[in-house]
């Protein structure tokens, strides 16, 4: 097939000819290439929606014959970022063969189970549910494609109407069913029909398109889309105003950050009333139009139509009766008014559940909303994780899209409940939520690490990351917060600059924590400094930024995280790193040590205070912590070597030699310090120190 120079308006033509004959001879890795480049256009396919194939001839190990092989995305995954190792590889021969055993829907599911006999590679991802309607058409390549247009074209009340209006005889209409093996025979009955289709669509669900090349594929997949879409914004507001017009004004940007920022704590703690969740916000113009919009009472609560939508999002969102202005200046308030509200829609998913449950039906899941719509403000989505949280918000996003193209056309059509239940809770689908990789330590916990660029505060943000949480990293210096930031992978982290001595500073960097994540779990505080030097010597100057850093700063971001926790209600940690010097006496450390000292008893003075409200408040005590530190260059490093009388290069060596132990101590061992008190085993435990310096005798708490 001709390669075309093409510009589409609504998708975008990413094939690179040069990388294709590079690997024009494998066909599975076209196959991997062709998903990529679809799955980075979220017009096309939302994250983890949709699925791929190729069909190539193989030879089989055990009888050396040629045979056809199917390689299709597998269980689970997602076409934007498809690897080999999630594909499953069938015999195409075996899985029509089971037409000969099929016994009808009722045991629809049995069949699924019954791909793993058609396994070609030992190595398969598990087979997906659209197997079989990718193995009984009759074409080399295949998409099956969830784009905003083609589902509200699916979606719409008079959907079949308006596909032959757009595209003629070139494709055909299969209603609505649920995915599964007597759908791919549907599939296989409309095309034979018709050999000369170009694609199909199905009912309330998307898109099917193929080709006999990857390549020919691709560019039907993108036709098909493009003219879908061209279609729905000609028709838009032809009818009426897009979804009915304006009913509310948008906040300004900074106003309705703001808002966000000091509400998501509150919303995450009554989403978090089953299990602790993980925020996300979005106030993009497609939502503002949506939830400002005369239509967002009635269309909101049709719920989404695409079963990768409402498996992601919920059937419904909740939709919040407070004005986008409302003064949020007294939180417990706001709490008392918006309570009710959570628990109607905990009833009315409890309702959903046990009017359409069945004899097998999982246990009801979390009844809590997963996405919540503020008029004038935007979108805030709660959710296992980051990735999970913002992928919603997506799927939402994608749902609004069909939603105004649906509306645009013809008349949005959910799909009855009914079958949306059948769909969250079938069995097929928990067997996927079961083969998830089992949550780790620090999951749906959000921290926030002073200091966090270097040394010490950054070691305590990686270990705490590796192990799950979503990290907020501050530091003094944007620029360092901003290169640490960047280690990470994405949805694990942000960053904000932030001066502990500056109110203003911390209020920013935890109202970036409220809009990144949510809210706030734990707060380390290892920002610091040192200076070393005798009483004499000491300034004034010394001596109040000493204390303003070190005592003051640790006061002041303690202050500004128990606010939040407390909206929260779920609890919390503050971990202070303080020194073995808040417990011994050294030569020419007046002030460091008094403000160690300060440190460390301010930790108990709030773990007392704070023990009601189920926040643990504890402290780990370095020493001589030399690797990556600042507080080692320069002046506080050649001050301790002349109070010691050894060079500055002969510091670790002296320090490791005057413990117990005779051990360097590295920002790695502060770390798995703070992850023993906040990593889930130490979880009734306040109020107390870890000292981590190698054993000094003089240090130990007594």
């Amino acid at each position: 097939m001709e390669i075309l120079d093409k510009k589409y308006q609504y998708v975008d033509y990413l094939w690179d000819q040069k990388r294709a004959q590079e690997i024009e001879n494998d066909q599975i890795a076209l196959l991997l290439y062709r998903s990529n480049i679809l799955g980075a256009d979220l017009r096309i396919t939302n994250f983890g929606g949709g699925n791929t194939s190729c069909k190539t001839i193989e030879k089989d190990p055990l009888t050396g014959e040629n045979v056809e092989v199917m390689w299709i995305k597998g269980s689970g995954g997602d076409i934007g970022t498809l690897k080999r190792d999630g594909l499953a590889g069938l015999y195409v021969d075996k899985l029509k063969a089971l037409k000969n055993i099929y016994k009808g829907l009722e045991h629809e599911d049995e069949m699924v189970e019954l791909f793993y006999h058609c396994l070609f590679d030992l190595n398969s991802k598990a087979p997906s549910i659209d197997t079989a309607l990718h193995a009984f058409l009759p074409y080399k390549h295949i998409d099956h494609l969830h784009s905003d247009a083609a589902i509200a074209i699916a979606a719409s009340k008079n959907g079949e109407e308006l596909m032959k209006e757009i595209y003629g005889n070139d494709f055909a209409w299969v209603p609505w069913q649920r995915p599964g093996f007597d759908l791919g025979l549907q599939l296989e009955a409309a095309d034979a029909k018709n050999p000369n289709l170009k694609g199909l669509y199905l009912g309330g669900h998307g898109l099917f398109t193929w080709g006999e090349t990857a390549y020919e594929c691709y560019i039907n997949s993108l036709e098909a889309i493009e003219k879908a879409s061209v279609y729905l914004k000609a028709n838009e507001g032809k009818r009426r105003p897009v979804f009915g017009g304006e009913k509310v004004k948008s906040l300004s940007e900074a106003k309705r950050r703001d808002q966000a920022a000091m509400i998501a704590p509150l919303l995450r703690g009554l989403a978090s009333s089953h299990a602790r969740m993980i925020g996300h916000f979005s106030d993009d113009e497609k939502v503002l139009e949506f939830i400002n919009s005369e239509d967002l009472s009635r269309l909101a609560p049709l719920g989404t139509s695409c079963p990768d939508h409402f498996l992601r999002t919920k059937i419904r969102p909740l939709l919040l009766e407070l004005p986008g202005d409302a003064d949020l200046s007294d939180l417990n308030t706001i709490k008392t008014k918006l309570e009710p509200a959570f628990e109607a829609y905990r009833q009315q998913y409890s309702k959903y559940y046990n009017d359409h449950k069945r004899v097998n039906s999982p246990a009801m899941r979390d009844p809590n909303p997963v996405v919540i719509l503020w008029p004038g403000v935007g979108l805030f989505t709660f959710a296992k994780n980051k990735q999970t949280a913002r992928v919603a918000s997506e799927f939402y996003i994608n749902a609004i899209n069909v939603m105004r193209g649906a509306e645009a056309a013809s008349e949005y059509v959910a799909l009855p409940l009914q079958e949306a239940f059948d769909i969250e809770y079938w069995l097929l689908e928990e067997a996927k939520l079961q083969r998830q990789p089992k949550e780790v330590p620090m999951s749906r916990k959000v921290v926030i690490v002073t200091g966090g660029a270097g040394g010490i505060g950054k070691a305590i943000a990686d270990k705490l990351a590796e192990n799950g949480a979503c990290v907020v990293i501050t530091d003094v210096d944007e620029d360092r917060a901003a290169s640490a930031f960047a280690t990470y992978k994405k949805d694990i982290a942000t960053y904000s600059a932030m001066n502990v001595t500056d109110k203003n500073s911390i209020e920013t960097a935890f109202k970036t924590a409220c809009l990144e994540f949510g809210g706030v779990d734990i707060v380390v505080h290892s920002a610091g400094l040192a200076i070393s030097k005798s009483l004499l010597d000491t300034t004034e100057k010394d001596y109040d930024i000493l204390m303003d850093v070190l005592a003051k700063g640790q006061f002041n971001v303690a202050q500004a995280g128990v606010v939040i926790m407390k909206i929260q209600g779920l609890g919390g940690d503050l971990i202070n790193i303080v020194s073995k010097n808040a417990l011994m006496s050294g030569p020419n450390n007046v002030v460091y040590g008094a403000a160690k000292a300060a440190q460390a008893h301010m930790s108990r003075l709030l773990a007392a205070e704070l023990g009601p409200d189920k926040i643990r408040v504890n402290s780990v005590n370095p020493d001589a912590v030399i690797e990556g530190s600042k507080i080692w260059e320069g002046a506080w490093a050649e001050g301790r070597a002349k109070a010691y009388n050894v060079r500055v290069d002969e510091l670790p060596a002296y320090y490791a030699k005057r413990t117990l132990l005779n051990e360097i101590v590295t920002a790695e061992d502060i770390a798995n310090a703070v992850f023993a008190f906040v990593g889930g085993l130490l979880n009734k435990s306040t109020g107390n120190m870890i000292n981590v310096d190698g054993g000094v005798s003089a240090a130990f708490v007594r």
